[in-house]
């Protein structure tokens, strides 16, 4: 038996999200698939997160179990050719036994891209979101740097995580320009379901207002989602990279 760690890559518009769930279309469901097509028998496989509906990844990880022999750098080859195309698998390696892709990450950063109206072309409509004209970065950032430390994201949380711990610890927030995108970038030891999307919308948000980083630190204490702004279209998020500590 050998513990495969892979990294992943997909365009999420056709699919309900990482996770196996009722008779949906899953990355999941499609990974499993893929995995009894080359074992002869069903194979669980764990990823490091459960990015949203319509959510991509570039650099999404997961880990299952094998008894097969084949070398392990064979794994990625011969799972794409049961893929569809919109699903890739980029890196198969052996990891130790104990390996786990979900408890193990240590930091998950999330990339979410956003375009002013001139410069959205046809082709990039399905992997960012429209904006009405170029911001003003130097506010964007005001407005998330609150966000930077431990705290409750409460706020920023579907209403399917009550009851689940709400407090994250987010190492840095920042937007910047990029080949003509605006990239709303954030690193944390972990999400909640739609954390960053709820961000970004709460962002859009005060902006339009007119408000400062105060506004968003009230959002951030009132530890209500109704304080905060609606969630960004799923479009423009990607799960960029997970990072392990000790594997």
């Amino acid at each position: 038996m050998a513990n495969i760690k892979l990294t992943v890559a997909y365009d999420g518009t056709a699919y309900c999200g990482w996770q196996i769930q009722n008779d949906d279309d899953t990355i999941q469901g499609r990974m499993e698939k893929a995995l009894e097509k080359l074992h002869g028998h069903p194979v669980k496989i764990t990823g490091a997160g459960r990015t949203d509906s319509g959510v991509h990844a570039r650099g999404q990880c997961a880990n299952f179990i094998t008894d097969m022999t084949m070398p392990v750098e064979k794994f990625r080859e011969a799972l794409n050719s049961f893929l569809p195309p919109d699903i890739r698998i980029l890196k198969s390696e052996a990891v130790d036994e104990s390996f786990h892709a979900r408890y193990d990450a240590t930091e998950r950063i999330y990339k979410y891209y956003m375009l002013p109206r001139d410069l959205s072309y046809p082709w990039l409509e399905r992997y960012c979101l429209t904006l009405k004209s170029a911001p003003d970065l130097s506010r964007f950032n005001e407005l998330v740097s609150p966000l930077v430390g431990f705290h409750s994201f409460a706020s920023f949380a579907s209403v399917m995580e009550d009851g689940y711990p709400m407090e994250r610890t987010v190492n840095y927030a920042e937007f910047y320009q990029s080949q003509g995108y605006t990239v709303f970038k954030i690193s944390a030891d972990g999400f909640l379901r739609r954390m960053v999307r709820s961000i970004v919308g709460t962002v859009l948000d005060l902006y339009d207002k007119g408000k400062d980083g105060s506004a968003m630190k009230a959002v951030l204490d009132a530890h209500d989602r109704s304080a905060a702004g609606a969630c960004a279209l799923a479009k423009g998020l990607f799960l960029d990279q997970v990072i392990y500590g000790k594997h």
